[in-house]
């Protein structure tokens, strides 16, 4: 019967983590980019000015790339398949950039901080 309980109560935790990883983000202060053929969509994010965020990245493509920006001091190579959480900020208002190291000339995108 313990085994039972167990294995039921270990089911429930997983199914749990599951749904949260798919979950849409819980802060206002999240954002989302996805790279899917070498692209990152959306291109250009707005996010506020002299507060932290956290970027959501997801690659869906079959390779890894590397999320890299000069403009605000950042980079995080991005496994095939994953999902990784970049913090940044506070910024001050501006444009920031941002490329996929590994594919520049298609991955680009820019940062609006308003």
């Amino acid at each position: 019967m313990r085994h039972i309980l167990l294995s039921l109560v270990s089911a429930m935790f997983l199914a749990t983590s599951a749904q949260a990883a798919d979950a849409p983000p819980a802060s206002a202060n999240e954002f989302n980019l996805v790279i899917k053929d070498h692209v990152f969509t959306p291109s250009e994010l707005t996010v506020p000015a002299d507060q932290k965020f956290t970027l959501i990245i997801e690659n869906q493509d079959k390779t890894p790339e590397e999320f890299e920006s000069h403009d605000f001091h950042r980079e995080k190579i991005i496994p095939a398949g994953k999902k990784v959480k970049i913090p940044a900020g506070p910024l001050k208002a501006g444009t920031y950039s941002f490329f996929g190291e590994f594919n520049p000339k298609t991955a680009q995108g820019k940062i609006i901080v308003k």
